[in-house]
Order: C-alpha cells, then sequence, then structure tokens
C-alpha cells in the first residue's frame, strides 16, 4: 500500500495545479446537481415486520386506511387562572380561533375540545384537532403561517395556546453557529501543535472540503434512497473530526521529513506513503465499522451507517489526493520542524515524562485505569432505550414541548403513549361482540392500563380496534411491560376464542424498533470485536497486542455507556450539558457508537502501536519501544484526541437533543479511548507483557499478508537510492582523480 500512495503523492505533486483545479471543477458540478435537484430527507425510522408493523398493516388493509395519513394538528388549550375551558369568555374565543382557521382551504376538519369531550378532570386543559387535506410533506409554510397567526387571538386573551402534531412548529434547533466553536477550538490546537498558522489552517480546510464533497453525495442520494436527516449530522460530526485528525497526521510527517533535509516533493510522497498509509487503513476501519451496521438488517441504521461511511470516504480521498497538491503549491512557506542539536538535546531528559512514569509503575496504573473504566461502567446495566419525543428533544421554549407538558399536566403522561390494539377474528360468530367486550374488560384489568375506548369494528366484522391509554410514558418500563402482557394475552384469546390480540400505535412502534436494536446489539458487537481482532493481527503481527486492544476497546465502550446513562437517563447534570429533560438513551445510540468508536479506537490503536512495533523490530527493546512510541505519536494522538473532542462538543453546543446525545457519547469515548487506555492503559498492560506482547507463531507470520502501514519498503527504497547515488558520486569522484 505505502508504495503506491507514495507514487500517487508525486504525481499529485507533479500536476497539482490540476488536481487542485479539478477539484474545484467537480466541486462545482456537484453543487449544480443538488441546487437542480434539491435535497429530500425522511424522518421514517421504522422497521418493517416487526409486531406493531404487521399491526399497522391490518389496520390499513381493513379500515381502509391510507399509507400515507394527512397531516394532523393539535391545538392545546390551558385556560387563565379562576377560569375553565367551559367559561363563557373563554370558550368564545376558542370557538372564535377555531372557526377562523375552518376557513383555510387546505383544512379538513376541525374539532374542538368540547366536540371530542376531552377537558382534563379539573376542565382547565383541552385540546382540539385539525386534519389537513394534504399530507406532512405537502404541509405549506402559507398554512402553517396563518395557524400561528390565528392561535394568537387566544393568547392575546390569556389563554394558553400550543402546537403538536405531524407539523414542526419551531423550525429546526441545530446552530451552524455553535458547531463553528468545535472548529475553532481544533484551530488553537493545530498553531499550538505546528506552531504555525499557515500550518494549522491546512487540517481545517482538508477536512471542510472532504466533508463538502461528502455531503453532496449524500444530497444528491437523497433522491435514489432514503436517508434520515439526523445521517447528515452524524456525516458531519465524524467527517469533520476524522478529516482534521488525518491532515494532522499527515502534515506532521510532512514536517517531519522537511526537517531530515529533504525537497518538498519527496517529503510530501514521503508522508502520504507513511502516514498517509496508517490513515487508508484508519479510515477503511472507520468505513467497515460504519458499514457494519447494516448486518442488523435495519434499514435506516444501514442508511445511517451508508451516510457517515461516504463522509469518511471522501475525507480519506481528499487527504491523499488533493492536500499533497496544497502541500506542493505551498512548497517551503509550511516549515519544517525543528531538529537541530541543541533542542534535540534540551529534550531527551523531560520530553517524555509521561512515558516514564507509565512505565516504571506498570501494575498499579493497570488496577487503577481498569477500576476506573468498569466503575463508569455500572450504569450501563441498567439502560433503558427509547426513542425521542417532543418532552425529551425539544427545548422548552419550543410550542412543541408546551404542548407536551400542557398534555402531561392535564392527562397524564400516559397520554402521550396510546396504543392501539388490533383484535384479528379467525371466524367471526354471534358471539364475537360478546367475546370483544370480555376482552376490553380483562384488557382495563391490567395494571398500568388508564383508559380502554370502546372497540371499532372494521367493515369485514373480522378486525377489531380498541385504543388503551396508559398510566406511564412512552418510554417507561412499565409502557414495555404492558405492551408485552397485551401480547402474551394473545395466547389465551386464541385459544378460548380464536382472537389474536396484536398492539401497535407510536408507542409500540417505538419498543418493538428499540428491542429490535437491542436484540442485533449482541451480534454486532461480536462481528466488530472479531473483526478487529484480525485487522490488528495483520498490522502488528502480533497475537497479545490486538487481544489487548480490543479488551481496552470493550472497557471503553463500557465506561461511555455508563457515563450517557449517568448522565441522560439517570439526570446527573443535565443542566451542564444542556439536556432539556431526562430521557431513555436513544434506541439506536448503542449500536452506533460501537460501530464509529471501533474505528476511532482503532485509529488511535494503529497511529500509537505502529511506531512501537517500528522500533521493536529495530531494536528488540520493549521498554525503549514502548518510550519511542508514546515520545514520537504521544504528542499527536494527544492533539489529534483533543480535536476531535473539540469538534464534537461544538455539535454538543446545538439545541437538538438528538444530536446532542450522539455528540455526549461520541466526545466522551474519545476522551477515554485516546487518553485513558490508548495513552495510560495500553503502555501499562504492553510494560506488563515485555516480548511476549510482540508473539506471533512462525508459520503464522509466514501465511499472513505483510501491510505496509509505517512505509518500511518506501524508506528501504530511499535508502537504496540514496546509497546507489553515494556509490556513483563515490565512483564519478575516483575516475575523475584517476584521470
Amino acid at each position: 500500500m505505502a508504495k503506491y500512495l507514495y507514487k500517487l503523492a508525486n504525481w499529485s505533486v507533479r500536476n497539482r495545479k490540476k488536481v487542485f483545479f479539478s477539484t474545484l471543477g467537480i466541486l462545482i458540478v456537484l453543487v449544480g446537481l443538488v441546487a437542480n435537484q434539491g435535497i429530500s430527507f425522511v424522518d421514517d425510522v421504522s422497521i418493517p415486520n416487526t409486531p406493531a408493523d404487521k399491526a399497522a398493516k391490518v389496520i390499513q388493509k381493513e379500515f381502509h386506511a391510507p399509507k400515507e395519513s394527512n397531516a394532523t394538528v393539535q391545538i392545546v388549550f390551558k385556560a387563565p387562572k379562576n377560569e375553565t375551558i367551559e367559561s363563557k369568555e373563554v370558550l368564545s374565543k376558542i370557538t372564535s380561533v377555531l372557526n377562523d382557521i375552518k376557513k383555510d382551504p387546505t383544512v379538513d376538519t376541525v374539532s374542538g375540545p368540547m366536540e371530542l369531550k376531552n377537558l382534563s378532570e379539573n376542565k382547565k386543559i383541552g385540546y382540539a384537532e385539525v386534519r389537513y387535506k394534504v399530507t406532512a410533506k405537502k404541509f405549506k409554510e402559507s398554512s402553517k403561517s396563518k395557524l400561528l397567526n390565528r392561535i394568537e387571538k387566544t393568547r392575546d386573551a390569556g389563554v394558553q395556546t400550543e402546537l403538536t402534531g405531524d407539523i414542526s412548529f419551531s423550525g429546526s434547533e441545530a446552530s451552524q453557529a455553535t458547531e463553528g466553536v468545535g472548529i475553532i477550538i481544533a484551530y488553537v490546537i493545530l498553531a499550538i501543535t505546528f506552531a504555525s498558522f499557515l500550518a494549522a489552517g491546512l487540517p481545517i480546510i482538508s477536512a471542510i472540503l472532504g466533508l463538502v464533497f461528502g455531503i453532496l453525495i449524500i444530497a444528491i442520494g437523497t433522491q435514489f434512497v432514503d436517508f434520515q436527516a439526523v445521517s447528515l449530522s452524524l456525516a458531519g460530526m465524524l467527517g469533520l473530526a476524522v478529516g482534521i485528525d488525518y491532515a494532522l497526521f499527515i502534515i506532521t510527517r510532512f514536517k517531519q521529513q522537511l526537517g531530515k533535509g529533504s525537497s518538498v516533493q519527496e517529503s510530501i510522497a514521503i508522508a502520504i506513503g507513511t502516514a498517509g498509509s496508517a490513515v487508508v487503513f484508519a479510515g477503511l476501519t472507520v468505513i467497515i465499522g460504519l458499514l457494519g451496521l447494516s448486518v442488523t438488517k435495519i434499514p435506516f441504521l444501514t442508511m445511517m451507517g451508508i451516510a457517515a461511511a461516504i463522509s469518511i470516504f471522501t475525507s480519506v480521498l481528499v487527504s491523499i489526493i488533493l492536500l499533497p497538491a496544497i502541500l506542493g503549491m505551498l512548497g517551503h512557506k509550511i516549515k519544517p520542524s525543528k531538529n537541530n542539536k541543541k533542542t534535540t538535546h534540551a529534550k531527551k531528559v523531560n520530553s517524555n515524562k509521561w512515558g516514564q512514569f507509565v512505565t516504571k509503575r506498570p501494575l498499579v496504573i493497570s488496577i487503577i485505569t481498569i477500576g476506573l473504566l468498569v466503575s463508569c461502567t455500572i450504569p450501563f446495566f441498567h439502560m433503558n432505550l427509547g426513542l425521542p419525543t417532543d418532552g425529551t428533544i425539544k427545548s422548552k421554549d419550543t410550542t412543541e414541548r408546551k404542548a407536551y407538558d400542557l398534555l402531561t399536566e392535564g392527562y397524564g403522561e400516559g397520554i402521550h403513549s396510546s396504543l392501539i390494539v388490533v383484535a384479528k377474528i379467525k371466524d367471526a360468530t354471534t358471539q364475537t361482540p360478546q367475546e370483544i367486550s370480555k376482552i376490553q374488560q380483562e384488557l382495563s384489568q391490567l395494571s398500568d392500563v388508564k383508559t380502554v375506548s370502546p372497540a371499532i369494528p372494521a367493515p369485514s366484522g373480522k378486525v377489531y380496534m380498541i385504543k388503551i391509554t396508559p398510566k406511564t410514558g412512552p418510554n417507561d418500563t412499565e409502557t414495555k411491560k404492558l405492551v408485552n402482557k397485551i401480547r402474551n394475552m394473545s395466547d389465551k384469546t386464541e385459544k378460548d376464542c380464536q382472537i389474536q390480540l396484536m398492539v401497535t400505535g407510536i408507542t409500540a412502534v417505538n419498543i418493538d424498533i428499540a428491542q429490535k436494536l437491542n436484540d442485533a446489539l449482541p451480534v454486532f458487537a461480536s462481528l466488530i470485536v472479531g473483526l478487529a481482532y484480525i485487522i490488528l493481527v495483520l498490522v502488528f503481527r502480533s497475537l497479545l497486542i490486538p487481544l489487548k486492544a480490543v479488551l481496552g476497546f470493550l472497557l471503553s465502550l463500557g465506561a461511555t455507556f455508563g457515563f450517557v446513562v449517568f448522565v441522560v437517563q439517570d439526570n446527573h447534570f443535565l443542566n451542564l450539558f444542556g439536556f432539556p429533560a431526562p430521557s431513555a438513551i436513544l434506541a439506536f445510540l448503542p449500536v452506533n457508537l460501537i460501530g464509529i468508536l471501533f474505528g476511532l479506537a482503532m485509529d488511535y490503536e494503529i497511529f500509537l502501536v505502529s511506531k512501537m512495533r517500528e522500533v521493536y523490530v529495530h531494536t528488540g527493546n520493549p521498554r525503549k519501544a514502548i518510550l519511542d512510541g508514546l515520545k514520537g505519536s504521544g504528542k499527536v494522538v494527544t492533539a489529534a484526541g483533543l480535536i476531535m473532542m473539540a469538534v464534537f462538543i461544538g455539535f454538543m453546543m446545538t439545541p437538538d437533543a438528538t444530536i446532542k446525545v450522539i455528540a455526549l457519547s461520541l466526545a466522551f469515548g474519545v476522551f477515554i479511548d485516546a487518553f485513558v487506555v490508548r495513552m495510560t492503559l495500553v503502555p501499562a498492560i504492553m510494560m506488563l507483557m515485555g516480548k511476549s506482547a510482540w508473539y506471533l507463531p512462525n508459520w503464522l507470520d509466514k501465511i499472513l499478508p505483510n501491510i505496509d502501514i509505517e512505509g518500511e519498503t518506501i524508506m528501504k527504497h530511499i535508502d537504496q537510492k540514496a546509497n546507489t547515488s553515494k556509490i556513483k558520486e563515490s565512483e564519478e569522484i575516483k575516475t575523475a582523480f584517476g584521470k
């Protein structure tokens, strides 16, 4: 690999202007395509063939429901102090507003709280339902504006009026300004690392270009396949973070080679052949981890993985093709790393304090570090998976969140977790109505059931639909138990009266999604762990180092899960991190986190331990290998970890709680893996293992392919060229003197 990348870099530098302007040309074409066809993201996170999905299809077929229903909006009212919804003036204002709303030609029906008979127990809260003639996708901004303007009449009268339903009224809460904070922090870290403002800007420019390419490709792809909107944020976070890191590794190697006296072109080629090989390999591990999400056979999760993998792929391409061309254009404007004797001598004593500290007390450090990671993991064992609701992802000043809180105040948490029970009859008889009535009675007696609505028969008479309102919220474990109880009842009802009970509704769908993702977790984790071990055996040609790396990955993963549960679910430091409310853990977060952290953990492992292997191969001294590895790669790995954390922290500052929890997980995961596991636990364990860390049976060594990510073949080739040149020069001198 190194040899081909070396040649590619030479070609890129020789044709630097062509490469640079061709890249800009391709970028302009992609922008034009996106501008012409538009972008079409979806919000659907359903999973086909789950129990809830099957029940929904029965309703669709029997009740002739359309595949995509028209938009419905709930208008929630709360009467002023000392008044109720039934008060004459309050009811008059509400009626007047609802009559105005009916005038909108896109409105189909409007039903008020008195008509729906849904007043709360104290009659202070009620809600109206507005059904439109169009779906949520086709809902016009003009209709939204009309609705927002008309409810101002009740608000002005002192009646709190909020909106919720299929339409978003608070707009996108993601803020590009806050995400830019991460880039600024990254620039400061780079400026300190490189001691140059120009060099510090290059990784950011490279990463942004790679990210733009990735986003444009994803945007074009939305016209052909379904990408979820959250996929773009995930792709943005990862593409930006790894893009900066990859450019950092390459530019660091370039500056080092310049410091050794190599020409600009040769330094670039060597940097791409050595650090670039590690970048390509590291990028592939992240991509494999993301594409591995497809083994879960969950469509939306697969597409999220593909979107993020695209952004990583374009970041790698820009790093190994465009970045060399830019470096070639800048030439000696990028200063070489300082390599004079005084500086080297001054740093010899104190430049590796951390390495000395770890290698002198490896057993104590290993025990303390493992104890810390295990302690952080403990909350993971009571993790509750769920999907977002307006009560957990919307900030408190949005109308959707206010509507959610009003409905909770008036009717309890169960109002948000309504279930639809589908009673499917094999052979209808005259006794069927009585049997359905008996089932309703049994359902009402279940714990956690608040109300049971009368059964509605389908035209065929073979299906009845029963609405249940639980006492608990959509992500509450009691609600999940209730769904399972109703499904378990089906065995008895099928045996007694040949009536199958199925459960659907948004809450049941979410429960099934969480369960499906939970079931996929062990399979996916096993695949990733096995893959990580095989990859690292190939890279490091050792049996124990990959095992240590995999166990370290599992420890960092457990600690990350535990921390997220501790904060988000267990309600600790929520205000510090800016979460609107405690909530269940995002159902797709664990699987996503495994795929992403696997790739990032392997990045740091490769960049750190590959240097150790290089030293060990030449010296056979395990302690020197560890010290030189920490000294040679520790600074860059530290900078890379801080940069990645800075990018994720920037995304944490967005008000969108879904993006926030993903960013929090990644920021903490990178911190634990880069600094606690790779920079502390890895060298301590390797010190305890000594030479056995590098053991590989001879028979296995012979059959394994040699993956040259350190660029040994290039350096040998360059040394041979240098020796040949010296011999030739010596012969020319001898010939000249001989003459």
